[in-house]
């Protein structure tokens, strides 16, 4: 983990609400897809964490949806700006793991996104198709105008679904209704959206979203409980697997 500057690229609006940021500076110390950033907003006490999106040997790139004042001042942030970040943070999801299942032949390998969670996973995407790696996906959102990523994802995954809860794009419904049920899962997004896929998982990494203050361990303040005792979703996380969750 680093505090340096990164400068503003790119930052655009990608559907509702909805913006990709591209921050130019190191991105040599980033070693798994599902990791993230704490990025320092001005005028604003507390940095906030980003999960990366994925990244180049020139920048970084994450999604974010207005949801208070500091996103809110993000979306007018300009090309040429520089921000304070600290870099990278947490786990990542655990790519052995996919190697050793393709060998098995034990599962079927599902990326399960759900709003701005889908993010991260199409970083891990991108690292799977890297190793020969064509997952199915499954991405979820509230509404036609709140989707992105979808061409994105269809230029790298094998199969590609887009579920809707109102039905204005793709099947009707949620993640769950197209899940088979004997997958092993690489998913991200609300809460409610995570249970429901752990409940119908047969295994998989979970990226967590929490509430953090200090982004790297020291403030306890994302601890949560699990099959191995107390862990923190920005340091032992914010990827957790299948077996160790607790509800």
């Amino acid at each position: 983990m680093k505090q340096q500057d990164y400068e503003v690229i790119e930052n655009r609006l990608i559907a509702k609400n909805t913006y990709e940021m591209k921050l130019m500076g190191n991105t040599g110390e980033i070693k798994r897809p599902g990791q993230f950033i704490n990025l320092e907003v001005k005028g604003f006490f507390l940095k906030r964490p980003f999960s990366i999106c994925y990244r180049t040997r020139e920048y970084i790139c994450i999604v974010y949806k207005i949801a208070g004042g500091g996103t809110e001042a993000m979306s007018s942030m300009a090309v040429g700006e520089k921000l304070s970040v600290l870099c990278p943070l947490g786990n990542g999801y655990d790519m052995e793991d996919c190697c050793s299942l393709l060998l098995r032949k034990s599962s079927s390998l599902l990326i399960a996104g759900g709003g701005t969670g889908t993010a991260p996973l199409y970083g891990l995407a991108k690292e799977m198709l890297k190793k020969g790696i064509k997952p199915k996906v499954i991405l979820g959102f509230g509404s036609k105008d709140e989707v992105f990523y979808e061409e994105n994802f269809r230029d790298i995954a094998s199969d590609v679904t887009v579920v809707t809860e109102d039905g204005s794009l793709g099947e009707k419904g949620l993640v769950t209704d197209i899940m088979s049920g004997d997958e092993y899962v690489f998913a991200c997004g609300p809460t409610s959206m995570l249970k429901a896929v752990w409940e119908k998982s047969a295994g998989g990494q979970f990226g967590f979203e929490s509430r953090m203050g200090c982004g790297f361990g020291a403030c306890m303040g994302c601890s949560c409980k699990t099959t191995g005792g107390s862990k923190r979703i920005c340091r032992e996380g914010p990827i957790l697997k299948r077996e160790e969750i607790l509800w």
